[in-house]
């Protein structure tokens, strides 16, 4: 079992079959600070979390309550990217169908398509989606250690 935080899946996924799918697999979803799934780039996807936490002391009791499960496996906490940083939900949505029309156009496919949607989002940002996945990789760090150190200290 692992709890893994998150800015939400990658804009460049369907959004509400991969919130199904985790659901399906009996991973809950919960926001940390939030009620809506983050988008990556962007801090709303217009999709409610089930669950929502307000500090790393709630996030760490709702890992004890999963972990004590029988059976139970993985559990995401999703919080958006860093205040500042977010990118516009509908320029984002833009950059991807334009990428995609790309890929598709030139052929490509499979596991080919990500590193080009990517790079296709990082031209068409100037470089902000970089900049975004940066800071979120440090918020998410910096997250889920203040939930590890909740963990090791018992109410």
């Amino acid at each position: 079992p692992v709890a893994v935080v998150s800015s939400g899946a990658k804009s460049i996924l369907d959004l509400p079959a991969t919130l199904e799918m985790l659901e399906t697999r009996r991973v809950p979803v919960i926001g940390y600070g939030v009620d809506e799934l983050p988008a990556f780039y962007s801090t709303s996807s217009g999709l409610r979390v089930p669950h929502r936490v307000d500090g790393p002391r709630e996030a760490a009791d709702a890992v004890r309550a999963h972990l004590a499960v029988p059976g139970s496996g993985g559990l995401l906490i999703v919080q958006p990217p860093p205040a500042g940083l977010a990118l516009d939900a509908s320029e984002v949505g833009e950059w991807i169908e334009e990428a995609l029309r790309a890929a598709t156009d030139n052929g490509i496919r499979g596991g080919a398509v990500t590193p080009q949607l990517l790079g296709f989002l990082a031209h068409a940002s100037g470089g902000r989606t970089l900049g975004v996945n940066i800071g979120l990789i440090v918020n998410n760090a910096r997250t889920a250690g203040m939930v590890a150190s909740a963990l090791t200290h018992r109410p």
